[in-house]
């Protein structure tokens, strides 16, 4: 997904919590995004101002400002700009007043940073401010291939059928094929950011993905000891 001029998306992230804020920040330019961050409503706005986001992942609870007037004044500026609310406030009643206020759309803390991320496209997919890359979407190694915007996966020509879970771990894999990622990188990318360090969840996902990816066929998946995960095409 790129602008219709083919430069990367803009995606300005503004949390006051400076760990948050770098997974969320390293997820979106896993995607080939161009992202900047914000700790405070000042700093939002100044940034916004000069960097011209064509999207905006915003935190109502800031310290110097309330997000929902910071909505306000990043519109004022650039009323088309898609603005998604990342928070832990998480009644009906915040969720109300943060869409009523303007905003696009409402996550809540804990979060997926796979579910953000499709958010984010859906919004600007939706706004027209951006087109897909068609080739973009396949990826492939060896006979695995996975279509992102399909969401569908094969295997030697037949299909595999994921859960979303599975479908984002496998995307994390295929598109680091040949790399080894730890279980705290799998975490970051697939699961919420303070997931707790749980890394159990990725051993049990990776299994459920070799049920499904590998049963009676050459391995793809391969565990590193002491390192991770590996997916590798199977050697001729």
């Amino acid at each position: 997904m790129t602008r219709p001029d083919g430069a990367p998306v803009r995606v300005l992230v503004v949390d006051d919590e400076p760990d948050l804020a770098e997974v969320v920040t390293g997820a979106l330019r896993y995607e080939g995004w161009e992202v900047r961050s914000a700790g405070t409503a000042r700093e939002a706005v100044r940034t916004a101002r000069d960097f011209l986001p064509d999207a905006v992942v915003l935190d109502i609870m800031l310290p110097d400002r309330d997000g929902l007037a910071v909505l306000r004044e990043l519109r004022a500026a650039q009323p088309h700009v898609c603005v998604l609310f990342l928070t832990a406030r998480d009644t009906v009643e915040d969720r109300i007043a943060g869409i009523t206020a303007g905003g696009d759309d409402y996550v809540t803390k804990p979060f997926s940073l796979g579910e953000l991320v499709a958010r984010l496209r859906g919004l600007l997919r939706r706004a027209g401010m951006t087109r897909e890359r068609e080739a973009a979407s396949l990826i492939v190694v060896g006979d695995l291939e996975l279509d992102e915007d399909a969401h569908e996966v094969t295997r030697g020509g037949e299909p595999v059928d994921l859960s979303p879970t599975e479908f984002q771990l496998l995307r994390c894999l295929m598109r680091n094929a040949r790399q080894v990622l730890s279980k705290a990188q799998l975490l970051d990318m697939v699961w919420s950011y303070d997931f707790g360090g749980q890394a159990h969840v990725v051993e049990l996902y990776i299994s459920y993905l070799r049920k499904k990816i590998d049963a009676g066929r050459a391995p793809m998946i391969h565990t590193v000891r002491g390192a991770g995960y590996v997916l590798k095409p199977v050697s001729r």
